[in-house]
């Protein structure tokens, strides 16, 4: 291997790794989801692995499409910009919704007590909470979830600007098994980075105590996602 692909490789490995740390809405979505709906640690592995597929997967098609049809890295890197502008308003409808769900359940849920006088017993009181029904949190076993569809067309969407640039380098050189080693090493550091990410902060999330906001946990991840959404559109 040449000097100059091991240096493009390393920084295929650091500009993955890099712009995932650096880019909040590649972990909290997935953290705020996992604690919300209860998911477990497997589960939220299988999905962050799978939206990280998605969103690697759709730039690496685009790139190889362009470098196919000869179109120069300026068009691309706009059409990556158009694809991250449908993310970013994904994202912050998906946590807006989320979010005025989430506070519908909390006051739904919200507990308080009665007390009762009865002839024999005498005086007690009972604590419940106010519901329209028979109503559900979904939880881990909710197996009609759309949540995690909505994230993979969230991050299929969302681009990897950094991607494109250094895939014309060994395309330049005419070099397939070139372009097929940086999109592979930047895909495994992108994805690697989000798993390592996205578990450890679920694991100390889970780790700590929640208390009376336990109830609000829904309307905290809506925020959270939320606040990823409008970031993105504020360029942070």
């Amino acid at each position: 291997m040449s000097p100059e692909m091991i240096a493009l490789l390393s920084t295929a490995a650091g500009i993955g790794l890099l712009h995932t740390i650096l880019g909040p809405d590649h972990y909290v979505p997935f953290v705020a989801m996992a604690k919300a709906r209860k998911w477990s640690l497997v589960k939220t592995s299988v999905i962050t692995l799978l939206c990280g597929l998605g969103h690697v997967g759709s730039s690496v098609v685009l790139g190889t499409l362009g470098i196919g049809l000869g179109i120069v890295v300026s068009r691309l890197e706009w059409a990556e910009s158009v694809r991250g502008d449908i993310a970013a308003w994904l994202l912050t409808g998906f946590g807006l919704a989320y979010l005025i769900w989430g506070i519908k359940q909390a006051i739904r849920n919200d507990r308080h007590t009665h007390s009762h006088t009865h002839r024999f017993s005498g005086e007690h009181e009972h604590e419940h909470a106010h519901h329209t029904g028979h109503v559900h949190v979904h939880s881990d076993s909710d197996k009609a979830s759309i949540t995690p569809w909505v994230l993979f067309a969230v991050f299929v969407f969302g681009p990897c600007e950094p991607l494109i640039p250094i895939l014309m380098y060994p395309a330049a050189k005419q070099s397939a098994w070139g372009v097929a080693a940086v999109a592979g090493v930047f895909a495994a550091a992108t994805i690697g980075t989000m798993l390592v990410t996205v578990l450890v902060l679920t694991f100390g999330l889970n780790a700590m105590p929640t208390g009376r906001l336990a109830r609000y946990s829904h309307a905290l991840a809506g925020g959270a996602i939320l606040l990823c959404g409008v970031a993105i559109h504020l360029g942070l």
